[in-house]
């Protein structure tokens, strides 16, 4: 009977010895393969490469909103400005570039000038005039979607037929040892985010604000700025998100950035970060944005309706939090 229990004992401590987070990025990252195992069964060539690669892609973008979003929910807030933001930034890409490469570089820095500000005023608003990052964000996507629709008047503006620049598109849809361009930027937003909070005062800072805003006040962290650079940044990743996905598909559409609302806060939350702040590693939003995707795939190769496929997205959030609020009760 000791032996039993001993054995059963000695199958866990490897996993024990992990942190939560790190505990949390595993599973998202099982969560991914357990999930391409199963597209495989449901649809020969799931794994196939270059259905990998076209997961992997779309899984990007997802990524790179999430990771607007990352910043501000390790703080306890949220980004609900994301779709117009990232719609305006798309729009915005081709009607100041009119698919010229030689205005590609003003237009793409215009964008992410948005982005920035929009961001600000977001920041700005919630630490100097108190309003609840839910309403603020919320009413700042408004304020986006009418300037948008307004200076577009509706999307027919002449300037607005005009698609991406070539040199967008090649950054974003270039092979390079067969892998898309896209996935080196990625990549590059991976290791560099991953060593701005992990190995960084900066990342320490943000950590501190999203555990205990008072305490990180006393200790002498400039709580205000940190909010309202995370902010920013997450301005920044939709911007940015806008100018890939024009890049990918050639030319915007209106309400192209709507699905990346809830795709961003549910890849964070499968990720394993914490919805309330102060926890969570990026690893796992990166994990998370490809389960995401992995799970939307298989849903489709199932040929699950889209109404069906929100509801699988509703359960599993809601799952996910139901079971990491426990392990945190537990501990």
């Amino acid at each position: 009977m000791s032996g039993q229990r001993n054995g059963r004992l000695s199958s866990l401590p490897a996993l024990r010895r992990l942190t939560p987070d790190r505990r949390r990025t595993l599973y998202a990252f099982a969560a991914a393969v357990l999930l391409f195992l199963i597209g495989a069964l449901v649809r020969p060539g799931f794994i196939e490469p270059s259905s990998v690669k076209s997961i992997l892609v779309v899984a990007s973008f997802v990524g790179f909103v999430a990771t607007g979003q990352a910043f501000v929910i390790l703080i306890g807030g949220i980004d609900l400005s994301v779709p117009w933001v990232l719609n305006a930034s798309a729009i915005l890409l081709v009607t100041s570039s009119l698919g010229q490469d030689d205005r590609a570089a003003e237009a793409v820095l215009l964008c992410l000038g948005l982005g920035l500000l929009t961001g600000l005023v977001n920041g700005l608003g919630i630490v100097f005039l108190s309003v609840p990052a839910v309403v603020m964000t919320l009413g700042m996507n408004g304020i986006m979607q009418g300037l948008t629709l307004g200076l577009s008047k509706g999307f027919t503006c002449h300037a607005c037929s005009s698609s991406s620049p070539a040199v967008v598109r090649d950054a974003i849809t270039n092979n390079l040892l067969g892998v898309p361009a896209d996935l080196y930027v990625w990549l590059g937003v991976v290791l560099l985010v991953t060593f701005a909070l992990g190995f960084t005062t900066f990342g320490r800072r943000v950590y501190a604000v999203g555990n205990n805003e008072r305490a990180s006040y006393l200790a002498g962290v400039n709580v205000r700025l940190t909010t309202v650079v995370l902010y920013m940044l997450s301005g920044l990743f939709a911007a940015f998100t806008g100018i890939a996905l024009v890049g990918y598909g050639g030319s915007p559409s209106l309400g192209i950035g709507d699905p990346y609302l809830f795709q961003s806060i549910a890849a964070v939350v499968i990720g394993g970060m914490s919805i309330l702040g102060g926890r969570g590693s990026y690893l796992g939003v990166v994990a998370g944005s490809i389960t995401l995707v992995a799970l939307v795939s298989v849903l489709q190769a199932m040929n699950m309706p889209d109404y069906g496929r929100s509801i699988v997205y509703g359960v599993v959030v809601l799952l996910i939090l139901l079971l990491y609020g426990r392990e945190e009760r537990e501990v």
